[in-house]
């Protein structure tokens, strides 16, 4: 079992990730747990393969690639995804809950897709079930602890992703309005292409899922939260992004010995930075410095578009049962409610917009 060198002060770890020298983002997509040789060979027959890139790369390739995917979530690009998002909730809720009850977990998954979708010009998403399999999946695979026979189960399911994600690569790659097609006319070839697109496709969505589902099911614990986020969610989003993240921890690695707050850490030490829930505030949820994530304003924003339109829809919903009851994603570095079960009393049905 790989042993890390738990990082729990903000200041540290937003030394740790100032240091992009000292600490480097290598480890950022190794598999926590070492893949069993079947599951090696399902991803090598599909030509799987994450060559550095983005949120595991560094130096100047890093930065020409930072610089064009930045373009694509510009506070002007964000801002003008706010009616479109309100309105897929509006419809996702109506479709998913027309009773008033139901799983809200659904609406948190199927709207992002299609924000990430119209954001970075990819195109449509393939259906919301089989996104969010393949999503879940590759979290699993590359930050879970999967025995061998389920590695290999979730071994398909990335070389299914990863076969469409090589169609859309393929697809966008001439079109410079596209994320993919930007990145090729600035010289990201091929194989950065599709180790980006596998990165960005889940966590461009299925972080922000998660992250919703987080406020969706902690403002519903409290009757007097849930009317509040009706009128104003990004309070709400703050504080899940501060104490309970979908995304707790990363990981750095020591490729030289050094030292981080007085203590020496050995040549290839690796690093578990927290991210959430030890007073660090919501921004650092997002990271810091040079790899920050690109999307934070993007998720911050659409999660409390989406939890707005929700308790404006279902002004009355309860939760099903108690927080602790619905079944949670637990990786190393992805934490979040899979499921937010609500009852809603049908005679009191939320407002008409």
């Amino acid at each position: 079992m790989i042993r890390y060198h738990h990082v729990h002060d903000p200041d540290l770890v937003r030394e740790v990730l100032r240091r992009a020298d000292a600490f480097e983002p290598t480890n950022a997509l190794t598999a926590v747990e070492p893949l069993c040789p079947e599951a090696l060979r399902v991803l090598a027959r599909a030509g799987f393969a994450l060559p550095p890139v983005l949120a595991s790369a560094t130096g100047q390739s890093h930065r020409s690639v930072r610089r064009v995917v930045a373009r694509f979530f510009s506070p002007a690009r964000v801002a003008a995804q706010e009616e479109s998002v309100r309105e897929l909730t509006r419809a996702a809720v109506a479709r998913e809950l027309p009773g008033g009850s139901g799983d809200l977990a659904r609406v948190g998954r199927s709207v992002p897709a299609a924000v990430l979708a119209r954001t970075t010009g990819i195109g449509p998403m393939p259906d919301d079930g089989t996104l969010h399999r393949w999503s879940l999946d590759g979290l699993t695979l590359f930050w879970g602890r999967p025995a061998p026979q389920e590695q290999v189960e979730l071994a398909r399911s990335a070389a299914a992703l990863y076969g469409w994600l090589r169609e859309v690569v393929e697809d966008t790659r001439e079109d410079p309005g596209t994320v993919f097609g930007a990145l090729a006319a600035a010289g990201t070839d091929t194989a950065r292409l599709r180790s980006l697109a596998f990165f960005l496709v889940i966590a461009g969505q299925a972080t922000t899922g998660l992250l919703v589902n987080t406020v969706l099911q902690r403002a519903l614990a409290e009757p007097d939260s849930w009317r509040a986020a009706a009128a104003d969610a990004s309070g709400p989003v703050r504080e899940a992004l501060a104490r309970d993240s979908s995304v707790p921890t990363w990981r750095r690695a020591c490729p030289a010995a050094t030292s981080l707050g007085g203590q020496p850490l050995p040549a290839g030490t690796e690093l578990l930075l927290h991210l959430s829930g030890h007073g660090g505030g919501p921004e650092l949820a997002f990271g810091h410095g040079l790899h920050r994530c690109l999307g934070d304003r993007l998720a911050r924003a659409e999660s409390a578009w989406i939890v707005e339109e929700v308790a404006r829809a279902l002004p009355d919903a309860r939760l099903a049962g108690r927080p602790g009851d619905a079944p949670r994603l637990e990786l190393l570095s992805f934490a979040a409610p899979l499921a937010v079960p609500v009852h809603s009393p049908p005679a009191r049905r939320g407002r008409d917009r």
